[in-house]
């Protein structure tokens, strides 16, 4: 397979969205706020009373990069984009003796709009096995990275419940309803759901309180609420994160883990001396994010290996 390497940096251009901005625009989601409460009773919400944490608090990331982007030179002579990545995916289980980390895989993988795509050796440095995704743009390609990443977050999460322990997703459910027990965690509020009168229960929580739960019903339905960690910021949205489930959890259930959330998910929150996305970048989160980077091996070298696998594959003039 001829292929060759785009010389543009593939790290150029990321950015990290503000975490006190707030919602940044209106969604276009319906709103049922009357779950829990009459619209017109809403109000801050404390833990009732005897909920407690669970024994066993598994929390699940993964982490994304591309290595190089690529044009291979399709059977039709027609040159084709593709993306060289490696993702990673791990969990840490937080229990009362501790947290590990456990479960973590690491895969490499060519994405590519080429149909007679093959897998790039790069000697000992790494394999990038191919996946075409035919008639993709690169928009398309970094899509099926997401795809494959969620995948193998899915996979590593399956093989490690317990009875009785509880999930959390770094970032919203997306296509891991099937989970049981199991909560997204979004960190960066980027669409407003709520009414304005309903925003001002949001701005009145304190640390560990939540708003009612809510659903949303759009591309995707989620059963919701918001929830505030402790912070030190002046912000109305200082420390508000938005916990979801899966929209097939009875109504009941999803105040139930509701509940849980305010009991469980404030105490793994960071402090800015720290983290500079304190609160909401969760410790054990942090700390999973830092080994999973470290395992992806060095950006770099991966970047040459690729670079001289492609001149392998071009013909001496």
């Amino acid at each position: 397979m001829k292929f060759h390497v785009d010389a543009w940096d593939p790290g150029f251009g990321t950015s990290l969205d503000a975490a006190e901005r707030g919602p940044a625009e209106t969604s276009s989601a319906k709103l049922d706020a009357e779950i829990e409460l009459p619209a017109g009773a809403w109000r801050p919400l404390d833990p009732p009373p005897g909920v407690t944490a669970p024994e066993s608090v598994l929390l699940v990331d993964g982490v994304r990069r591309t290595d190089a982007r690529l044009w291979i030179e399709d059977a039709d002579g027609v040159t084709r984009p593709g993306l060289a990545c490696s993702y990673a995916a791990g969990v840490v289980r937080c229990e009362r003796a501790g947290a590990s980390v456990t479960g973590v895989k690491v895969e490499r993988t060519l994405f590519t709009a080429a149909e007679a795509a093959a897998d790039v050796d790069c000697g000992q440095a790494a394999r990038y096995k191919a996946e075409s995704i035919i008639g993709a743009d690169e928009a398309d390609l970094s899509n099926g990275v997401q795809r494959a990443l969620t995948e193998l977050e899915i996979s590593v999460s399956r093989q490690l419940r317990t009875d009785g322990d509880l999930l959390i997703v770094d970032g919203p459910l997306r296509s891991r309803d099937a989970l049981p027990r199991t909560l997204g965690y979004i960190k960066t509020q980027q669409k407003q759901y709520l009414p304005d009168r309903l925003i001002s229960v949001v701005a009145a929580l304190r640390a560990a309180q939540r708003t009612p739960v809510f659903r949303i019903t759009g591309v995707y339905e989620r059963l919701t609420w918001y929830l505030r960690l402790p912070h030190a910021g002046g912000s109305p949205w200082a420390g508000i994160v938005r916990v979801e489930c899966s929209a097939e959890v009875p109504e009941h259930e999803a105040i139930t883990l509701a509940d849980l959330s305010t009991a469980t998910i404030p105490r793994f929150a960071s402090l800015p001396y720290k983290d500079p996305r304190a609160p909401q970048n969760l410790v054990p989160i942090a700390g999973l994010e830092r080994k999973l980077r470290h395992l992806l091996g060095d950006g770099k070298l991966l970047h040459r290996s690729l670079v001289i696998a492609a001149q392998r594959t071009t013909p001496a003039a």
